[in-house]
């Protein structure tokens, strides 16, 4: 049987989706109450990482570890990948020593190079146009703050990146209506935006993107590899800080999400990141235990 991989959402059907998320609060659930979660003893994950990570890294190093296996960290420097070796090569290797591969990466073409060429599973870390890992944990988060999100509505209030992308995705799988407040120069891709008109809508105004929303979602306004367009992107963002104000405008008892890092000051205010609606560290936390979901349904 051929691997499966996990490079986007749409990898798994929305019913495989809805299972993943309330395996994971049952893994997280068990996980607080100090069961031993064993699954995969004596058994591999490596993680390839050209880019670098906190909460990703950890997260699955920590999900792996609780399921009994043993992972490893490979970076540019430890290996011949980006040295003359092709992706194809290092994926046939990798994949004939190891039960899962774990990258994370700036472009999602070489990722799916990478998947094309792999016997083991491949999940996506992070690319230049998808993150859906992180996604599994905020749609895990929300459902623990309001229940079932079909039909709710949710507001991504800054750059038209990765994590918009997958938010775009997840709004066909999961059943609500995501509202998207960007400026018209950075705006989601254009084949996403036509694929999901249906239930995404693109927006100049962050104002009308929040009002009445059940969860309001930022990212950084510069993501790692665009350093040298931090000023540039700092003005073209001016206005669309999630701020107080901003927040006041989504439904009662809104949530305020950020896959962070978090920058105070700029795509988020001090005081919405550290206030009583922000759940940004229970979004954080989630990583783990839906990946473990992830790993289980993969691997079987």
């Amino acid at each position: 049987m051929a691997a499966r991989h996990f490079l986007t959402l749409t990898d798994l059907s929305a019913g495989e989706l809805a299972t993943l998320i309330a395996r994971a609060a049952e893994l997280k659930a068990a996980h607080k109450r100090g069961e031993r979660q064993v699954r995969y003893p004596g058994r591999v994950m490596a993680m390839l990482f050209e880019k670098s990570s906190t909460r990703t890294r950890a997260s699955f190093e920590a999900a792996w570890t609780h399921l009994g296996g043993h992972s490893m960290f490979l970076s540019p420097r430890d290996i011949q990948l980006g040295r003359g070796e092709t992706v194809e090569d290092s994926a046939r290797v990798l994949s004939r020593m190891v039960d899962a591969l774990v990258v994370r990466t700036f472009s999602h073409e070489r990722l799916e190079l990478f998947a094309a060429h792999s016997t083991v599973p491949v999940i996506n870390a992070l690319t230049d146009r998808f993150h859906p890992c992180q996604l599994l944990a905020d749609i895990l988060t929300w459902t623990e703050c309001h229940g079932d999100v079909r039909g709710r509505t949710a507001a991504f209030v800054g750059d038209g990146n990765n994590v918009c992308h997958s938010w775009m995705e997840a709004a066909r799988l999961f059943g609500f209506r995501l509202r998207v407040a960007t400026p018209q120069n950075y705006r989601p891709a254009a084949d996403l935006q036509t694929a999901y008109a249906d239930c995404v809508e693109i927006l100049d105004d962050p104002k009308a993107a929040v009002a009445g929303a059940d969860a309001v979602i930022t990212d950084v306004w510069a993501s790692m590899g665009q350093e040298d367009e931090t000023a540039a992107r700092q003005a073209a963002f001016a206005g669309y800080e999630v701020d107080q104000a901003l927040m006041a405008r989504a439904a009662p008892g809104a949530i305020f999400m950020h896959c962070l890092p978090a920058h105070r000051g700029e795509e988020v205010s001090a005081e919405v990141i550290d206030g009583p609606q922000s759940v940004v560290w229970d979004e954080a936390e989630n990583r783990l235990h839906a990946q473990k979901a992830l790993l289980e349904l993969l691997l079987g």
